[in-house]
């Protein structure tokens, strides 16, 4: 099976194992393509994840093993559910960022409920406002980790590899003043001082306010195919973000 990248796994990180228990890798389909991302369940039945997972999307799998490959169902007897987009959502037509997605949130709503001890916790509106410069955040998602030669290009450049493994790693919010600040937050890796950063498949999983379950964001972007540098993540404390959610938690 055929997959197509979206979004941004975690750069320069770690295997999650059992760790966050509550972050899914999502398989989905548009009637064209496979693709997948990462999300997050807020409650038994409600995953948070990215506006492009689900948008389009007729179909989802759901997995929360650390490594979806070794369930004996992969790839389509996972959970299965309903996806649901930001009704704002859009690509070419944010406000703060030309050409780019807007309200890039989404949701789905399982058809079985997942019995855990504790879930992902929705923040208070204007949390990221308050939180000082380099604060750190942790990053969990799924997908590329390496780099290597395709068969298709044998001499390169190489092109990201499939892992679909649960990953994390801390990083650090990077605050401006820039009116894409309303919108998104910023975090940037730096490998030698142990920080990670956010790839190809990571798109909807969450950015955790230091070591709490608080999400402050969702993967959403990055700024180069290396995935090097800073990522950026729709910021899930906004009053018409949280208004959204909550009306699936209602």
């Amino acid at each position: 099976m055929a997959f197509n990248n979206i979004g941004y796994a975690i750069t320069n990180g770690q295997p999650d194992g059992t760790t966050h228990p509550y972050v899914c890798f999502i398989l989905a389909n548009n009637g064209d393509y496979w693709y997948y991302g990462s999300g997050i369940l807020i409650s038994p039945t409600i995953i948070l994840t990215a506006g492009h997972v689900t948008d389009g999307a007729i179909f989802v799998s759901i997995f929360f093993d650390p490594d979806p490959t070794v369930n004996p169902n992969w790839h389509l007897g996972g959970l299965h559910g309903t996806p649901f987009t930001h009704p704002e959502y859009s690509i070419g037509e944010s406000p703060t960022l030309p050409d780019w997605i807007s309200h890039d949130v989404g949701v789905i709503v399982l058809d079985e409920p997942v019995s855990l001890s504790e879930y992902g916790v929705l923040p208070t509106e204007g949390l990221v406002d308050t939180l000082p410069m380099k604060s750190m955040v942790l990053q969990v998602g799924y997908g590329v980790q390496e780099m290597a030669l395709s068969d298709e290009a044998p001499h390169g450049p190489p092109d990201w590899v499939d892992a679909f493994e649960r990953m994390y790693a801390p990083a650090q919010l990077i605050t401006s003043k820039h009116k894409w600040g309303d919108e998104f937050l910023k975090t940037t890796a730096n490998p030698a001082k142990g920080k990670g950063g956010t790839a190809f498949g990571d798109s909807g999983g969450p950015i955790f306010l230091g070591t709490s379950r608080t999400i402050i964001g969702v993967t959403s972007w990055g700024t180069n195919y290396q995935c090097a540098g800073v990522s950026y993540a729709s910021r899930i404390d906004t009053a018409d973000v949280l208004e959204f959610l909550n009306s699936f938690l209602s």
